[in-house]
């Protein structure tokens, strides 16, 4: 089978490395959940890795191509793969409440969705590792002050603990993509219910950093916020100068201000 042209459309890269492969798997430390989710996995490279660790292991893979080759030569898959669009199938088809860990080597034009998507599903999922498009996987980890720190940032971080761990080389991949991989590690914070509206926090986060450039004072405008609020010193910051802890406490300003 040509893996490329069955993944071309997918905006999938195929590792061909299989220590990176291995070392993937080995990021995961398999405690607080018995199953575990594999978004993509193409031929098959990481999901050797997984099969050998103590957890059940799933697999969802949209391209039916790479669907029927995991089921010709991973039988321990046998009634475990889900040929789905993970961003729009109901996962607890599967897990039905129960926690689950994500994995995978994402397509690059997905991947961003898929963490949001996780996001939805924090309260079941208590760890989250994997390769992204090395920026990508730098500005979910990011701290404040610097320019890459933004929604998906802060939105991660209020619910994960977000670890950068290596850098992979394009080289290692069939097609090579034009960038570098980054690959990292999430691990869900033990106490990661907020102490402010969740609804309201992630409108604040994505409203404050849709026009980065300006102060809060001016990007929170259509919050409708009182002008005694307004005058909080924390309003002459832009977004990008606000730690997660900061975006919870400005939440629980706007809440306590009747929005």
């Amino acid at each position: 089978m040509d893996q490329v042209k069955a993944k071309k459309h997918l905006g999938q890269h195929f590792l061909k490395d299989e220590s990176i492969a291995k070392a993937i798997a080995d990021t995961l430390n398999l405690e607080g959940y018995d199953n575990l989710l594999e978004i993509g996995p193409g031929m098959g490279v990481l999901t050797k890795y997984l099969l050998e660790k103590d957890t059940t292991v799933y697999v969802i893979e949209i391209d039916t191509e790479s669907v029927a080759y995991l089921e010709a030569n991973y039988p321990k898959l046998h009634g475990k793969i889900i040929s789905k669009d993970f961003l729009k199938y109901n996962i607890n088809e599967v897990f039905d409440g129960k926690p689950f860990a994500i994995i995978g080597n994402f397509p690059y034009n997905i991947s961003s969705q898929i963490v949001f998507r996780a996001l939805e599903l924090r309260h079941q999922i208590p760890e989250f590792a994997g390769m992204f498009q090395k920026e990508v996987a730098e500005r979910i980890c990011e701290k404040k002050g610097s320019k890459t720190y933004g929604i998906l940032s802060v939105l991660v971080q209020a619910f994960y603990d977000a670890e950068y761990l290596f850098t992979v080389s394009e080289q290692v991949f069939n097609p090579p993509p034009k960038v570098k991989s980054g690959v990292l590690r999430l691990r869900r914070k033990e106490n990661f219910s907020l102490p402010c509206s969740e609804k309201l926090f992630f409108t604040v986060v994505k409203t404050a950093f849709g026009q980065r450039r300006k102060t809060l004072r001016n990007s929170l405008k259509t919050l409708n916020l009182s002008d005694n609020l307004r005058e909080d010193t924390i309003f002459d910051l832009r977004p990008e100068q606000l730690s997660v802890e900061q975006f919870i406490g400005l939440t629980q300003k706007i809440e306590a201000d009747g929005i």
